[in-house]
């Protein structure tokens, strides 16, 4: 089966950076678009970043210019850097990735979260 595991997550301090990882494992012949999701208590799921297999990348408003999201396509890995960390980033991060398997068949799959906090 395909895993998806994220690491990382920690408590840094507002203006602080910390740089969380996503790799991909099992029977994977290729991945198309990856991309980091944020999930804060009491609301809903919300987009942070993506990046196509060629490097491409979109970034929500509240990130763009503090968040860079990158990609070790020879890993199955994604990254994503996070800088001048705010309170209101606190969130449970989840990494998700289009993948075909071995099988053929193109699906999304997530991972299981690490969480962010962002505290003095």
């Amino acid at each position: 089966q395909v895993q998806l595991v994220e690491s990382g997550g920690g408590l840094v301090q507002p203006g602080g950076s910390l740089r969380v990882s996503c790799v991909a494992s099992g029977p994977i012949l290729s991945i198309n678009d990856m991309g980091w999701y944020r999930q804060a208590p009491g609301k809903q799921r919300e987009l942070v970043a993506t990046i196509t297999s060629g490097g491409r990348t979109n970034y929500a408003d509240s990130v763009k210019g503090r968040f860079t999201i990158s990609r070790d396509n020879a890993k199955n890995t994604v990254y994503l850097q996070m800088d001048s960390l705010k309170p209101e980033d606190t969130a449970v991060y989840f990494c998700k990735g289009g993948i075909k398997t071995t099988t053929w068949v193109l699906m999304d799959y997530w991972g299981k979260g690490t969480l962010v906090t962002v505290s003095s």
